[in-house]
């Protein structure tokens, strides 16, 4: 998919993607590449936040809307923390084109577990 991380912590991931290579038949961006990468980058920023528990975290629900497309160019996926927790984290994940339109809009919602050995 091409996807790269430019930046880490507990308070922001953000990720970029290339639109090649990620089309649907009609050229356009395809929504299941959105959502792939979405949920990958707000769970990413899950693991950051539950490994400061010594736990990891697994995915129990997303959702996304759709906004607009793009054909070409690069997008950016960003994910900021709604709630960190102990249990549960929650996550909005936002979607943008090189001229900073939003694309897409995402939400991700992570169980923190313990480690298995």
């Amino acid at each position: 998919m091409g996807v790269k991380i430019v930046e880490e912590s507990v308070e922001r991931v953000v990720a970029t993607m290339p639109v090649e290579g990620n089309r649907q038949s009609f050229g356009l961006l395809h929504g299941g590449a959105s959502l792939a990468v979405g949920e990958a980058v707000g769970s990413w920023a899950a693991v950051i936040h539950a490994s400061t528990m010594g736990k990891t975290a697994v995915g129990v629900d997303v959702s996304a809307t759709h906004h607009r497309s793009a054909r070409d160019g690069q997008i950016t996926i960003t994910a900021t923390p709604i709630h960190l927790g102990g249990t549960l984290t929650t996550h909005e994940v936002l979607i943008t084109n090189d001229s900073g339109q939003r694309l897409c809009t995402m939400r991700i919602t992570n169980l923190l577990m313990k480690r298995k050995q």
